[in-house]
């Protein structure tokens, strides 16, 4: 049986080789742009590597596109209710966080994202992946240290946060439970 999960892993493999080679990059000009090496790159384009969340944060950021839009498929404009058994999925390998893709606006450059950050884990995330976006975090469950380049907020459950200019950041839960958030992306360029 073929998971959503599974469908979110090759649906990243055919789009980041499309976007790259809309681009008219080779594999060596988009890991000098993001920072991920070429073999990595390669794998993920075959499907054979799922990426870490820095890992997609650093090729959404070379590529000018969201994470959400990376991890979608260029279907055809969804309107009506997306069933949360239909929203795309998506598990970084190395923490266990695991991304859902609650609403990806086709109409309204707006994308709402679902996170749930297991306990002791971190994840990192390159200013690149924010300087085409603006956003906001909402913590639904639990609590978020999130390193906002030097500064440091710690958000409790229904504390919110909207981001400053891109930076590198780190959103954190240190701790035992949990933390599950809402990131709110508004597209700059739509």
């Amino acid at each position: 049986m073929i998971t959503i999960e599974d469908e979110t892993t090759a649906t990243l493999a055919a789009r980041l080789k499309r976007e790259r080679e809309i681009r008219g990059w080779s594999l060596g000009q988009l890991a000098d742009k993001s920072g991920v090496s070429k073999a990595m790159i390669s794998k993920i384009e075959r499907g054979e590597a799922s990426p870490t969340a820095t890992v997609l944060g650093r090729l959404s950021g070379a590529l000018s596109l969201t994470v959400s839009a990376l991890l979608s498929s260029a279907s055809p404009v969804h309107h009506g209710v997306r069933k949360q058994a239909k929203q795309p999925l998506w598990s970084d390998p190395e923490t266990g966080y695991v991304r859902r893709q609650v609403l990806s606006g086709q109409k309204i450059p707006l994308e709402l994202v679902e996170v749930t950050l297991p306990p002791g884990k971190q994840v990192t995330m390159p200013a690149s992946a924010y300087s085409f976006i603006q956003q906001a975090i909402w913590v639904l469950e639990g609590t978020l240290l999130f390193h906002e380049g030097d500064r440091v907020h710690h958000l409790d459950t229904g504390d919110s946060l909207e981001l400053g200019p891109p930076q590198d950041c780190i959103f954190e839960n240190k701790s035992p439970e949990n933390c599950r958030y809402l990131v709110a992306v508004v597209r700059s360029s739509y």
